[in-house]
């Protein structure tokens, strides 16, 4: 447990994979204190950070009765499994609510609650599929490109699932109600796309992979390999970025016509040729502190050492691991870390006396 704006609140994480307990993570780095509840077996990685862990078996009716006894006492529980499968275990939102009408019973899914494909199986790449967001990132003419499982898993399931409970922890605070929140990996990603979704509404933005403002269609939003065979990330949208570049860039063209597409052709060309007469490490040098917005493509080893992640401390080591540092910063509450994953079911004991729950407790 830590200090930050959360502190006090108590969360319950049924043990999964993926969105679900990043989330469990982001509210422990802000303060709450996160009991995981595992199946025996299993290994603890950064996800698990911040987080206590106890062993049940939901299986079974007298740890299924224990987990009840830690829902009474907590503010939130969040889960991930298909729906139905923890009404199916007794754990489900009407057995939790009737033991703990104030609680926030948070459900992270890639298809909902509800819908056609909500008892199908899927990945954050099938999810941000059938979003569109995959058709719109890549190259024109070429494949969609998966950008990790950021947008999906993460981006739009993980991060909107907090959001969620957040929310749902401030209407309970007013209300005494708890609920249940729905985030959907689908939900989440289409909402991600609300300004694309603007930009296509008023004709700046075009159904084709890769020939828009954001896709690289752009020859001056676009990333250029360097001469050691890296790159370089190139955002100079506004006119006085743009001038910029070209002026650092020695580039002849007319900054004037900077958004006439007859000329971007050429201009993709001088640019790619200007960029492979460099290393990456050369132009990011000329770049820095500049307002060409320019930057270097960093691999993930690399980005720690970058002065200004640095500087900020935005990732760190520990234990051998390199991990990303608590976020967003709070003045008066801080956020941080919490100490490393405990193993599976090391701290069963003394959560359960902790909170009260005994064996004694009944369903």
């Amino acid at each position: 447990m830590n200090g930050g704006p959360l502190a006090g609140c108590r969360v319950v994480e049924l043990g999964g994979i993926g969105p679900g307990p990043f989330a469990g993570m982001l509210l422990a780095d802000l303060g709450a204190e996160v009991v995981r509840v595992d199946r025996p077996g299993g290994t603890a990685d950064v996800l698990g950070r911040g987080k206590r862990s106890v062993v049940l078996d939901l299986k079974d009716p007298a740890d299924t009765a224990l987990l009840l006894g830690l829902v009474e006492r907590a503010d939130v529980l969040i889960e991930g499994f298909r729906p139905g499968v923890t009404e199916r275990l007794g754990v489900g939102p009407h057995e939790c609510l009737a033991r703990n009408s104030r609680l926030v019973y948070g459900r992270m899914t890639g298809w909902g609650q509800g819908g056609p494909l909500a008892a199908s199986a899927g990945h954050d790449i099938t999810y941000i599929a059938l979003t569109g967001a995959l058709g719109a990132i890549g190259e024109a003419g070429g494949t969609p490109q998966i950008p990790l499982n950021l947008v999906g898993d993460f981006g739009g399931g993980g991060c909107y699932l907090v959001i969620g409970v957040l929310a749902a922890l401030h209407h309970a605070a007013r209300t005494g109600r708890g609920q249940v929140v729905d985030a959907a990996i689908v939900d989440g990603t289409a909402h991600l796309l609300a300004s694309t979704y603007a930009k296509l509404a008023r004709d700046e933005w075009t159904d084709e992979r890769g020939v828009n403002r954001f896709d690289g269609g752009w020859p001056f939003y676009a990333v250029y390999g360097t001469k050691d065979g890296r790159h370089v990330a190139v955002g100079a949208l506004e006119p006085k970025f743009y001038r910029t570049l070209v002026e650092l860039l020695e580039l002849d063209v007319d900054p004037a016509r900077q958004h006439d597409r007859s000329a971007w052709p050429e201009l993709r060309r001088l640019l790619t040729e200007r960029f492979a007469e460099r290393t990456r490490d050369e132009w990011a040098a000329l770049f820095e502190g500049t307002d060409a917005c320019v930057a270097p493509v960093l691999n993930l080893r690399e980005a720690a050492d970058h002065p200004h992640l640095a500087a900020r401390g935005s990732l760190f080591t520990r234990d051998g691991v390199l991990q990303p540092a608590a976020a967003p910063r709070f003045s008066a509450t801080p956020a941080r870390a919490g100490h490393p994953a405990s193993a599976v079911g090391a701290d069963t004991g003394a959560v359960l006396r902790e909170w009260g729950v005994t064996a004694t407790d009944q369903i």
